[in-house]
């Protein structure tokens, strides 16, 4: 059965985990939002009411840090798990799609969003690499945790481009789960460009039931020729589809703009709605969604000209010491979320980091 989510009830829902978060609590207030550091392991874990909810990994596998797996207030796994955990029935096309991401394909004629261990030898330089450099501080609480990072953006013979400070935030209630992802990212000596790509900035990669149906194989390539070929599985349980602020949907969602995308879909019983929540204050508000049938979720403020068939063109870039900050919420409501909701939601967001 579908269950719609309404902008009262939303409302309600962040209030009882930003105020009260009475309900689920654990025998100590401050534990209901556990950030657990593991460096020996590689890993923050992040869990909610003592349910887990997400880590932040590193693995040397990755090029880069991601959050993995995402999961509903339900337990509910709603990331894909190739490369990390392949399971029966998924996708295994794009080994760099892998739980939510943050990079760009073009930064310095460089590439670090395609990049992963299946680049070819002779392709590596042409890559780029996001090397997590320290946890700056992690915290649990009673009504949120926090997770600071530093990472670095590198060049294949290890020249850092990019300092990379972000902020995590983690909130959980009933029926939701958030994460806020605040990224700031410093050029050193020398100017950083990033020209208008198609692959980029945040992203994640879902499970088979939240794609969009696909009856016939589809071949896509990146900016280098790289072609991957995602051919037609079986669609038992596959229902996702795609929802922005524009009302554009399905497909169609694909390359416009909009100031938040919803992907909804029934996981087995459960209603899913994954919400990102673009802000007012990001480069190239609002964002255009780089988002795909075959199950990439992401948002590319920097992808303008490709996007809008060259009728628009940023072309950002950060002069020497220069810094620039995005802004993002991924909210996972276990609904099939209404406009209304959602809009409800984006304004919330908008007035938290105002």
């Amino acid at each position: 059965m579908r269950i719609a989510i309404t902008g009262s009830f939303l409302a309600a829902i962040f209030a009882a985990a930003l105020f009260t978060c009475f309900v689920n609590a654990g025998p100590s207030p401050s534990d209901r939002v556990s950030v657990v550091v593991n460096e020996q392991s590689r890993r923050v874990d992040v869990s909610i009411d003592g349910k887990p909810f997400t880590s932040y990994i590193w693995p040397d596998t990755l090029k880069k840090p991601v959050l993995y797996p995402l999961r509903t207030a339900n337990g509910t796994i709603i990331t894909r798990g190739f490369p990390l955990e392949p399971r029966p029935g998924e996708r295994v096309d794009h080994p760099h799609h892998a739980g939510l991401w943050f990079n760009y394909e073009n930064v310095n004629g460089l590439d670090f969003w395609n990049n992963s261990y299946a680049i070819k030898p002779e392709n590596a330089p042409k890559m780029g690499t996001i090397l997590h450099r320290s946890i700056v501080s992690a915290k649990g609480g009673s009504d949120h945790g926090e997770l600071d990072v530093e990472t670095d953006w590198v060049t294949f013979d290890n020249k850092v481009l990019l300092n990379e400070h972000t902020h995590f935030v983690f909130r959980g209630g009933p029926g939701f789960r958030s994460v806020d992802r605040i990224t700031t990212l410093r050029a050193l000596d020398e100017k950083v460009s990033f020209p208008d790509a198609k692959d980029g900035l945040m992203g994640l990669r879902v499970i088979r039931a939240l794609e969009i149906p696909s009856d016939k194989p589809k071949v896509y390539t990146d900016i280098s020729g790289r072609a991957t070929t995602v051919p037609k599985l079986d669609n038992t349980g596959v229902n996702g589809t795609y929802l922005t602020s524009e009302g554009k949907k399905g497909d169609a969602a694909w390359g416009t703009r909009g100031r938040w995308c919803n992907l909804s879909g029934m996981v087995g019983d459960e209603p899913v709605t994954i919400t990102i929540l673009d802000h007012p204050e990001n480069p190239g508000f609002p964002t255009y969604w780089h988002a795909r049938g075959y199950g990439l979720f992401a948002v590319n403020p920097l992808g303008q000209k490709v996007f809008s068939n060259g009728k628009e063109e940023l072309n950002f870039s950060l002069a020497p010491h220069a810094s620039v900050t995005f802004r993002y919420r991924i909210l996972i409501s276990s609904a099939i979320a209404t406009p209304e909701a959602t809009e409800a939601a984006y304004k919330d967001f908008v007035a938290a980091y105002h």
